[in-house]
């Protein structure tokens, strides 16, 4: 069997390598984070690059940050919560300084740490908006 994961592997067990341009497919991102949701969940970084077809790396979650900025921007054209919120560490369930520093806290109303509980309870809140909206949908 070729050396690889199971993710990896197509019919006849050859390696499929992931496509690199899934990392600024927009519409594919905002697929998976729609479905999650509608499942009332967040998503990683690292079960997001996977359901991409990738492994967690930090180039490869930046250049799927730089995506989330353009699936937020689609998710306002259509009049819907963004979903950029969703996506966060494994660590604390915070979205990345890039999230932060992107201005989307400032928009929301909120000028606290990124960090702490008071950090968690505004993203909890942001996220259960998202996921009412979603819910049922």
């Amino acid at each position: 069997m070729a050396a690889g994961s199971k993710r990896d592997e197509g019919l006849g067990d050859a390696v499929v390598p992931a496509d690199a341009s899934a990392l600024g497919d927009a519409p594919r991102i905002r697929a998976i984070l729609t479905a999650a949701a509608r499942e009332g969940r967040p998503v990683s970084y690292s079960e997001l690059l996977g359901e991409l077809g990738f492994r967690f790396t930090r180039p490869k979650m930046r250049a799927v940050c730089r995506t989330l900025a353009e699936v937020d921007r689609l998710c306002a054209l259509d009049g819907e919560p963004d979903l950029a919120v969703l996506v966060v560490r494994e660590s604390d369930g915070l979205p990345g300084q890039g999230w932060w520093v992107g201005g989307a806290a400032l928009l929301l109303g909120y000028d606290g740490p990124w960090e702490g509980a008071a950090a968690a309870r505004f993203i909890k809140e942001q996220q259960q908006d998202v996921f009412d909206y979603w819910e049922g949908r």
